[in-house]
């Protein structure tokens, strides 16, 4: 599964869900749910938005987790 660092990474740059919104012009909806990791999918768009706008990579935006049990 995926895990989205979105909410880490705000915290650690202090900014609110509704500054992203506004900032990157993203849907306040689609913002929360990256940030609250319910979204069951993410236009690339989006995606290059928010990797511009908060400097990172996508690899730190998001991970990979394995979660089957071995």
């Amino acid at each position: 599964m995926l895990k989205c660092h979105l909410s880490r990474i705000m915290g650690e740059k202090r900014l609110k869900i509704s500054d992203v919104a506004r900032d990157t012009g993203i849907n306040r909806g689609t913002i929360t749910r990256m940030y609250n990791e319910s979204a069951t999918r993410i236009e690339i768009e989006v995606i290059d938005i928010l990797c511009r706008y908060l400097s990172v990579q996508v690899g730190e935006l998001f991970e990979y987790v394995d979660n089957t049990e071995d």
